[in-house]
């Protein structure tokens, strides 16, 4: 058994580190008169999440012209920190918004095509404010601009907004603007949540992750399940900048199943979505009912936008069913990260942090592989009814 490798170095190919950004500023550069789009959306797949993101903030930029609709759009803004992007064209009463609603529905199952999720994802684009501190002069009247929200791992210094008129304009990332922005996104919890049932059910479907035998009537009433919780969880960089919100963690822990095979078990953590904030989620981590070998792995990352599930799915179960039990505890985590091709991520799942050999005994503060972060945990059983 090794452990010698930290994760990290495994995934230099893999990840890319997150720029550190502040709020956003400068002067609006209008592009020439029409369409004022084309070099800005050029390298944009239309089928991409990016893509259709930067089609709808164009689209509901233009409809901006409704002052109506306009206002509509305002109060909702100013009333919640984001909204749903169909909810509001649904229940739209200005004619500009009723007209948007069929183009926003059409969008939404876009994203879920890009994403993998399918037709069941639902309503998937939200609106909001890039930034809070932009309330006061959206109240006050200044005319918005609509923007896709950027990625944070293009290297990018800039990003492209646009007017009621369609005019891009491209505004700097490290610093702030005078105008309030709109930013059309995704809804990252939802759509992790989605995804990861996705990736659970391939997974099963390849005869990966199969619940473990039963052991008969032989077992006790009292005897339950013995499983790893997590007591508390710090990060330090959760790999999202201020524009996108919350972070969208996630965890796949890695492991032997009990019928030899590799697996890969998802673990949503939704609560776990700000750096330098400690969690007591009482969160169980690791089912060791599940698990032939009493060690396990665990890798942290955030979903950022054009992750395609469906194909990670694929990817994942590719890997681990060249590999075969040897007969003792092997980490699976470095195989299962460099079987994801970097091509299938326009903004790359960022990884946040990895934990080695975590024992069916392991108790107190684990550090992070990466140094990023640190959970507590402990032995935790649980009994039958």
């Amino acid at each position: 058994m090794s452990t010698s490798t930290p994760l990290r170095t495994a995934l230099i190919g893999v990840a890319l580190a997150a720029t550190a950004l502040v709020p956003l500023q400068g002067t609006a550069l209008a592009a020439p008169s029409g369409t004022g789009t084309a070099a800005t959306t050029a390298s944009a797949s239309s089928s991409s999440v990016s893509g259709i993101e930067d089609a709808t903030a164009l689209a509901l930029a233009r409809s901006l012209s409704d002052p109506d609709w306009s206002r509509e759009v305002r109060r909702a803004a100013l009333a919640a920190g984001s909204v749903g992007l169909g909810t509001l064209a649904d229940d739209a009463t200005a004619s500009a918004g009723r007209r948007l609603a069929a183009r926003i529905t059409a969008a939404d199952r876009g994203v879920a095509a890009a994403k993998g999720l399918g037709s069941g994802a639902g309503s998937l684009l939200r609106l909001g404010l890039a930034d809070a501190s932009m309330k006061g002069r959206l109240a006050s009247g200044a005319a918005p601009l609509v923007a896709a929200a950027p990625s944070d791992d293009d290297g990018a210094a800039t990003f492209t907004a646009y007017d009621s008129r369609g005019a891009a304009h491209e505004l700097p990332l490290d610093s702030a603007t005078d105008r309030p922005v709109y930013l059309v996104d995704i809804d990252g919890a939802k759509a992790v949540a989605e995804g990861l049932k996705v990736i659970d059910k391939t997974l099963e479907s390849k005869g990966l992750n199969l619940p473990a035998p039963s052991a008969g009537a032989g077992l006790s009433a009292a005897s339950g399940i013995d499983t790893t919780r997590i007591d508390s969880v710090r990060l330090g960089d959760v790999e999202e900048p201020f524009f996108k919100g919350d972070a969208e963690i996630f965890t796949l822990v890695t492991g032997f199943g009990k019928d030899g095979k590799p697996r890969v078990d998802t673990v949503e953590m939704p609560y776990l979505n700000k750096e330098d904030t400690t969690y007591y989620p009482g969160q169980v981590l690791v089912n060791w009912s599940d698990y032939k070998y009493d060690m396990a792995d665990a890798v942290m990352m955030e979903d950022d936008g054009d992750t395609d599930y469906q194909a990670l799915a694929k990817a994942i179960a590719a890997v681990l069913l060249t590999i075969t039990d040897q007969g003792a505890y092997i980490p699976l985590v470095d195989a299962l990260l460099n079987a994801i091709p970097t091509n299938w991520w326009t903004d790359d799942p960022d990884y946040v942090e990895s934990w080695y050999t975590l024992a069916r005994s392991s108790s107190g503060q684990r550090n992070g592989a990466a140094g990023n972060g640190w959970m507590t945990v402990s032995p935790y059983h649980v009994p039958e009814l």
